[in-house]
């Protein structure tokens, strides 16, 4: 399996030329092919193959514009490569060849994004303290963790706090971890993070909301700077530090949490989350991005699968907050500040957030089992049920209510039938007696 390996390094001033001269290239080169795509699609004209487009944005390009010749020509290619890999995924998306959510088509790179360009075979090399890259030189690294194996490209990333990563593709052998039994359920929410079927509950670090007051002044600070002046760079850079600092101390939260689950658990069962349309609600959306459930969900997924674990997902659908645990009621939608119900059919007290996570336990569950398993546990449940029933006496009241009603209806619908075959039985006395007298009379 193959696996990202990111580390950070610390190119001087003039190998930050280099990068920026090459970046600059890389950009370029994607803009120009993609003017040309654009200009085809406006004619109604097929689009030109990637083979055809490595020829006249590189090879004869070089021959025009001599500083396409000062940098690698393999991220050249590469940065076509991904504009050919970007329209087929977009075009897959369109005729339904993608399951995914449709894609938008590609578009132009602005030297104020974050830049990238990706080196692949002999390209680079990796030693103890820097890698050596073609036309560029040797940059210090850091490596804060061994390489499992010799990489297959290497990706150098300056992103908008102009820091400079470089990121790795290696291939990686799974590890797996004993197996223990251990079934958890994890109910996600904003209030807190998680709750665990276990009755845990995890609470979220919520870096934007411990930060707003701070990245609310600094982006003040940025709107009032005059575009183009040093004051604007230093103010968008302390901006672009604050937004890096709150990436981390969320990541590092979400890795912390989601490797102890995988630890921990043989399985992990969670919710199937449409969290791109609940961040369209206004109220919701900052707090919602704040925790990063869909990180989460995929770094559960691959870690997974890296030690040797089950990871499942519920249907969305499944009313994990308004079925009761214990007896299986289902009591309807509750609102958002509602978070402690009691069942009415059992008279149990539930939280909220335990209730989901077990529910959604449940249902994983009984995805994971054979399905003679769940019925006769819904016939156990149905005894319980009936038992706490007839011991709890404000249940039982309603209960003979219910049963009152039913059993004026039973007496209803009983003596409409006893009329209707005392009505047949009459017609039918009659028509034998109609019968008989015809009968004398053609005898007559």
């Amino acid at each position: 399996m193959k696996a990202r390996y990111k580390y950070r390094i610390y190119p001087n001033d003039e190998q930050k030329i280099k990068l920026a001269q090459l970046f600059g290239c890389c950009r370029y080169v994607w803009n120009q092919a993609l003017a040309h795509c654009h200009k085809l699609y406006l004619k109604k004209e097929k689009k030109t193959s990637n083979n055809d487009l490595q020829k006249l944005f590189i090879t004869q390009a070089k021959r025009t514009t001599l500083w396409l010749k000062e940098v690698a020509s393999t991220p050249l290619q590469q940065s076509l490569n991904d504009l050919d890999v970007a329209y087929k995924n977009f075009f897959d998306s369109l005729s339904g060849k993608r399951k995914r959510p449709k894609l938008k088509a590609p578009k132009f790179k602005s030297i104020k994004s974050r830049q990238s360009a990706r080196f692949m075979g002999n390209n680079f090399k990796v030693g103890q303290h820097k890698i050596e890259l073609t036309k560029v030189g040797k940059i210090k690294i850091v490596l804060s963790r061994p390489l499992p194996s010799k990489p297959s490209s290497a990706t150098i990333i300056k992103d908008a706090a102009n820091r400079y990563f470089v990121s790795f593709v290696v291939e990686t052998n799974a590890e797996p971890l004993e197996p223990n039994g251990q079934l958890i359920g994890v109910d996600l929410g904003i209030t807190t993070f998680a709750t665990l079927s276990n009755g845990e509950k995890i609470e979220a670090p919520k870096p934007i909301q411990k930060n707003l007051k701070k990245l609310s002044r600094f982006q003040r600070s940025l709107s009032r700077c005059q575009k183009g002046s040093n004051r604007r760079e230093k103010a968008r850079l302390r901006v672009a530090k604050l937004h890096a600092k709150i990436k981390e101390v969320r990541e590092y939260f979400l890795h912390k949490l989601s490797i102890r689950l995988i630890r921990e658990n043989q399985t992990v069962i969670l919710e199937d989350l449409n969290v791109s349309g609940m961040i369209k609600n206004r109220k919701l959306s900052r707090a919602i991005s704040d925790l990063g459930w869909r990180t989460f969900r995929t770094m559960l997924e691959y870690k997974a699968n890296k030690y040797g674990r089950e990871f499942q997902v519920i249907n969305r659908w499944e009313p994990t907050s308004q079925k009761c645990s214990h007896c299986g009621f289902n009591g309807g939608k509750k609102e958002l500040g509602i978070r402690e119900w009691i069942c009415l059919n059992c008279g149990t007290l539930h939280d909220r957030d335990v209730n989901a996570a077990l529910n959604i336990l449940s249902a994983g569950n009984a995805i994971l089992k054979p399905i003679a398993e769940p019925v006769l546990t819904s016939v156990i449940i149905k005894q319980e049920t009936t038992c706490s029933i007839l011991n709890t006496p404000i249940q039982l009241n309603l209960f003979q209510e219910v049963a009152g009603g039913q059993s004026d209806t039973i007496k209803r619908t009983s003596r409409r039938r006893k009329s209707a075959r005392k009505k047949a039985a009459d017609f039918n006395e009659m028509s034998t007696h109609h019968e008989s007298i015809r009968q004398l009379n053609l005898f007559d």
